[in-house]
């Protein structure tokens, strides 16, 4: 069974280990982990039970990330997305008044659409679309943005009026140990030690607990907590209102936010074919699609790729085995839900910021002495952290790109699908811009 196992996963192919892959499978977690507790907070303002959202996010993140490494074989961990969680309560619950039984109802429908896109290979067609000169911009903004997050969760940075973002109290106990975990790991991985961003995030918050800075106030729920969100979507509100709008936001920002993860993730750990091509893609989409769809029944917001994936990669993952452990710790933290709201901010902020540091090494590959390449790949890299938006990113990289080969004369040379995405994102500013 071991051997036919390691033969469905691939290991001789990637040269890895089930020690290698349940490392990174853990480090995935713990860099993750802050959803358990945040998304439920952001959820319960629009008046869902918290103990509810809470189990319902474990499950979600449980099954997404375990069907995306059995049937995908990646090393991608799926939970409800930050920002349309956000855009869930802030936007359409609180901002419209829409129930929140009536915007689970969107969640869903927005699955569907995406199972159907899938099984059409319209979602692969998009993928195929984005230059392979983009990729390895694509991995580089998202190096810089998630770097620029671990700056801030460390205090390193801070908002400021006048410049936008200036340096912090480098003297508040928090970001001095948030200093000593960037060292820590570091230390470990200049040698070359695959578990250095799990020991340096556990390292930093066993530092913290010495420290007095670690704050846990442990409490229990209950599994059976769900029954207060699981199947309580109201599609027929969602589809009497005017859910148009709605529904068109959940599936653009998770579609293009996914799409970025996949390249950037994908990327990092080597795993796109020498025809610049992702393997298995229909498989990764329906896993994601899968995982909304029933994000919504059970009583979340959309669930998608996480790009904390990518501190799993840079301890080692290049499987489906590390999404797989992923999600059963995610599964575990159902029982234990409130022991992971011991690890600190602080703590997974040298992960991040690191990580970071490690996707930003692609961009060495992209070839700076031609403008047409330098020019969307500078805008894509720049942009996604700018603007704190993924998708953002992407359009500026995608749009600059597609207006360069039209105006040299070389459109004929690309596909029409560029084209057509190029416009899409065109359309996005409009909406957004009218919004």
């Amino acid at each position: 069974m071991r051997s036919r196992l390691e033969a469905y996963f691939h290991f001789a192919e990637h040269k890895t280990t089930w020690r290698i892959e349940t490392l990174a499978g853990l480090t995935t977690f713990i860099t993750m982990a802050y959803i358990i507790l945040v998304n439920p907070a952001i959820l319960s303002e629009t008046g869902m039970p918290i103990a509810a959202v809470t189990i319902a996010t474990c499950l979600c993140a449980a099954i997404g990330s375990i069907l995306m490494g059995a049937l995908a074989n990646y090393p991608l961990a799926l939970a409800p997305g930050m920002g349309l969680n956000a855009y869930f309560t802030y936007t359409v619950v609180k901002g419209m008044g829409v129930p929140w039984q009536t915007a689970l109802g969107a969640v869903f429908i927005s699955g569907i659409i995406f199972l159907l896109l899938t099984i059409g290979g319209i979602r692969q067609r998009l993928v195929g679309a984005i230059p392979y000169q983009l990729h390895a911009s694509v991995a580089g903004g998202i190096g810089l943005f998630i770097a620029f997050i671990g700056l801030k969760n460390a205090g390193i940075i801070v908002p400021n009026a006048a410049t936008t973002v200036t340096l912090g109290d480098m003297h508040a106990p928090a970001t001095l140990l948030a200093i000593f975990g960037i060292l820590l790991i570091a230390i470990l991985q200049a040698f070359r030690i695959k578990a250095s961003m799990l020991i340096g995030v556990l390292g930093t918050t066993l530092l913290g607990i010495l420290c007095h800075q670690v704050h846990w106030h442990p409490g229990t729920f209950s599994p059976l907590a769900m029954r207060d969100t699981a199947f309580h979507l109201d599609l027929r509100g969602a589809l009497r209102m005017n859910a148009l709008e709605i529904i068109f936001v959940f599936l653009f920002v998770d579609l293009f936010d996914n799409i970025g993860t996949l390249v950037a993730v994908t990327e990092r750990a080597g795993l796109i074919s020498a025809d610049h091509t992702i393997p298995r893609l229909d498989r990764i989409f329906f896993a994601d699609a899968t995982a909304t769809v029933f994000g919504a029944l059970a009583g979340t917001s959309t669930v998608t790729s996480y790009i904390e994936s990518s501190a799993g990669v840079a301890a080692g993952g290049r499987t489906g085995v590390t999404a797989i452990v992923t999600g059963l710790l995610f599964l575990l933290a159902i029982f234990i839900a409130p022991v992971f709201g011991a690890i600190p901010g602080f703590a997974t902020a040298p992960a991040l910021i690191l990580v970071g540091a490690l996707m930003v090494a692609s961009s060495a590959r992209i070839d700076w002495d031609d403008p047409r390449v330098a020019i969307p790949s500078f805008l894509t890299i720049i942009t996604i952290p700018l603007t704190y938006s993924i998708a953002t990113g992407l359009s500026f990289g995608i749009i600059s790109f597609a207006a360069i080969e039209l105006v040299t004369g070389r459109g004929r040379w690309q596909h029409w699908m560029l084209y057509l995405l190029a416009t899409l994102f065109v359309l996005r500013f409009i909406f957004l811009a009218r919004g």
